[in-house]
C-alpha cells in the first residue's frame, strides 16, 4: 500500500481512485407525513477522487443515474422518477463536482462542490470522514469514507408536495444525503 503520513493520518499517495460500486452506498433520508422517515438509495453511479500532493487540493466527481432510485416501494420509486420529482427521462443524471476543500479537523474534511439535479446547480458543502486505507485480498489499494450533507430539495426544483388534513405536508423539504464507500486506485 502506498500511503504517507499527513497531519497524523495515514493517507494514500497522490493518484486517482474510482468508486467501488459494490462497496459504496449512496443513500438519502426524507421526512414522510411529518412523522416518520423514508430511506432510499441510488444503485447505478460512477465516480472518482483524485488525491493531490497537498490533500487539501484533492478533487472528486460523481454521476448518479436518476432512474436507479430505490426506496423499496415500486409505486413511490415510479413517482420519484416522474416529472413531479427527478424527471429521470428528461434529466437522466444527478452530478457532483468538487470545487475545493475548505478545511479539515483530524479525519474530517469539508468539501465544497456543485450538485446538479434537474439541470439546477447549487453549491453544497459535504462533511467527509476519512475511514482509512488498506489493500484488499486481490492486491488493490483502497480507502474508505463516509459523507453526509443536507439539501433543500425545493432549491433544485423538486417542489411537488401534498398538504395533509392534520397540518403539514406529505414530503419534507430537507433531504439528508448519506454516502458510505470505498475507492480503489485506478
Amino acid at each position: 500500500m502506498s500511503t504517507r503520513t499527513w497531519e497524523n493520518l495515514q493517507i494514500p499517495t497522490p493518484g486517482t481512485f474510482t468508486l467501488d460500486v459494490a462497496h459504496t452506498r449512496i443513500g438519502f433520508v426524507v421526512k414522510h407525513m411529518m412523522v416518520s422517515k423514508v430511506r432510499g438509495n441510488f444503485g447505478d453511479f460512477s465516480g472518482s477522487v483524485t488525491i493531490a500532493e497537498n490533500p487539501l487540493e484533492s478533487s472528486a466527481e460523481l454521476a448518479i443515474k436518476a432512474e436507479s432510485i430505490n426506496t423499496g416501494s415500486a409505486d413511490r420509486d415510479g413517482h420519484l422518477r416522474s416529472e413531479d420529482f427527478l424527471a429521470a427521462e428528461k434529466f437522466p443524471e444527478l452530478t457532483f463536482r468538487s470545487t475545493r476543500v475548505v478545511g479539515h479537523s483530524g479525519d474530517e474534511f469539508t468539501l465544497v462542490g456543485d450538485l446538479t439535479i434537474r439541470d439546477v446547480t447549487k453549491e453544497v458543502e459535504l462533511t467527509v470522514e476519512y475511514g482509512g486505507a488498506g489493500v484488499n485480498p486481490w492486491g488493490q489499494e483502497v480507502w474508505g469514507f463516509s459523507i453526509t450533507t443536507e439539501i433543500d430539495r425545493e432549491e433544485f426544483g423538486l417542489t411537488w408536495n401534498q398538504a395533509l388534513e392534520t397540518g403539514g405536508v406529505l414530503v419534507g423539504k430537507k433531504v439528508k444525503i448519506e454516502i458510505e464507500g470505498e475507492a480503489n486506485r485506478a
